[in-house]
């Protein structure tokens, strides 16, 4: 037995040289080669089925979004295809969304907005009144726009010179729509901005102490190069 184990270590170390046949040296080459260690195999196939497994969870238990809203565009097992505003695709793995927080605009209710703008200090009572009743006549007025009755209020002063102010009030839509979100606020802030202008509303910076130390000469001999001296 110990001159066959070491024929069968002789023919693993010299190559061209091949030991005689013996039983133990042919076992021992089945353990090495014709039986692998299937770990591996194992682990890779594991992994799989717990992915395949949480993304099923996503899909049909948690089910955060569907197909028919804009930015999804389509939604496998394993992976969820969404469009990005510049209609850009973007796969993204469901095992790893299942552990992101997901915002949807689509599902969500009424939601809010804001406008915040500030004025001077010094600006009367009677101009602050007739800036918010007319902003609000403007948004009862959209009613296709905007829901009635918003909230215009005082939120705070800022460096003893401007008074910061928010119009708060809720869309029609919801944010999925975007574009149509931004273009129903930028005819209100122009609106808001026509009223300021009207009113002779306006934000002015503190005043600011410039103590000038050293002049430069009066008079010099240099002068720009399109002059004629």
């Amino acid at each position: 037995m110990g001159s066959s184990n070491a024929k069968c270590l002789s023919g693993n170390n010299h190559i061209g040289h091949l030991a005689p046949y013996t039983p133990s040296c042919h076992y021992a080459f089945l353990g090495i080669s014709e039986f692998p260690d299937s770990s591996g195999s194992i682990f890779i196939f594991g992994n799989s089925a717990k992915t395949t497994f949480k993304a099923i969870i996503f899909l049909f238990v948690m089910h955060p979004f569907d197909v028919v809203q804009m930015i999804v565009e389509e939604i496998n097992i394993l992976t969820t295809v969404f469009l990005r505003f510049d209609n850009q695709k973007i796969v993204y793995p469901n095992s790893v969304l299942s552990t992101k927080p997901i915002s949807n605009y689509y599902r969500s209710p009424q939601m809010g907005d804001s406008v915040d703008f500030c004025i001077h200090i010094s600006t009367p009572m009677e101009k602050i009144s007739m800036m918010k009743e007319r902003i609000t006549r403007y948004i009862d007025n959209r009613s296709d726009h905007w829901y009635p009755a918003p909230m215009i209020v005082m939120r705070d002063v800022e460096d003893l010179n401007g008074i910061k102010w928010s119009v708060w009030l809720t869309p029609t839509i919801n944010h999925q729509d975007m574009g149509e979100r931004w273009a129903r606020r930028a005819l209100l802030v122009e609106e808001m901005v026509k009223t300021l202008k009207g009113l002779d509303i306006q934000y002015r910076m503190l005043p600011l102490d410039v103590n000038i130390r050293n002049l430069p000469p009066l008079s010099s001999s240099r002068a720009p190069s399109n002059w004629t001296v």
